[in-house]
């Protein structure tokens, strides 16, 4: 398999695979969201267009980056959206990096979403759909965020079939910018757990696929193949 790693503004063509990477904390959250029950995630090109979509349809919830804000039901916090009942439900998300990653490789044959959270499933689904060339689009910090560049390179290896020690890759995650500022109270809408569960690897046994639905970018889970034998490295 060969592996790019790239910030969205290196996307200089639409690669064939993308598996976007957003762990603090679009798609932990996405994941979460699936978890506590939502059908379905709509990924907003921006701010107006998600509270559009929510006019339009009532009964979506909306959730977006930083604190509370009016027309809005949740904030981009995994520890404050995992006692939501979202049964059902359609979720509206926009945030800084990881949607604006998804809606930059929208023509991507397949686009997949990951975290931490869904790391295994990811790379599984990657070995049985993947082919021989796959980019990860880091999408914090400009490319430079270290907790997915270290998410896409666990990903990466374990789409190989290498047997892989993860501990490295979330020793770096958890000393990341990003994990600093989210404990430090520098980023608003946050929960005292948020870093913890951008950090529980493979808690979920379902990988997230993003395809195009009706002119929207539309998240949604995708049960994880069954484990292929492992390689040594």
């Amino acid at each position: 398999m060969d592996a790019h790693f790239l910030a969205i503004d290196d996307l200089a063509e639409v690669p064939p695979v993308a598996v976007v990477v957003d762990v603090m904390r679009a798609f932990t959250v996405a994941a979460w969201a699936f978890a506590r029950g939502a059908e379905k995630i709509v990924l907003a090109e921006s701010l107006d267009e998600a509270l559009e979509l929510k006019a339009r349809h009532p009964s979506w919830v909306a959730l977006k980056d930083g604190p509370p804000s009016a027309g809005f039901d949740h904030v981009n916090s995994p520890g404050l959206l995992r006692a939501a009942d979202l049964g059902g439900r359609t979720v509206v998300q926009k945030t800084t990096a990881g949607t604006v990653g998804a809606l930059a490789v929208k023509e991507a044959s397949l686009v997949l979403c990951a975290s931490f959270a869904v790391a295994e499933a990811t790379a599984r689904l990657l070995r049985s759909r993947g082919g021989d060339s796959i980019t990860f689009v880091v999408t914090g910090e400009d490319g430079r965020a270290e907790e997915d560049l270290a998410c896409a390179q666990y990903i990466a290896r374990r789409a190989t079939g290498a047997r892989t020690e993860a501990a490295p890759f979330l020793r770096r995650a958890r000393t990341s910018r990003a994990a600093a500022e989210l404990a430090e109270g520098v980023r608003r809408g946050v929960h005292p757990d948020d870093v913890a569960l951008c950090l529980e690897l493979d808690r979920f046994p379902f990988a997230m696929v993003a395809s195009p639905e009706d002119s929207l970018m539309v998240l949604r889970p995708h049960p994880a193949p069954a484990p292929a034998p492992e390689t040594s490295v």
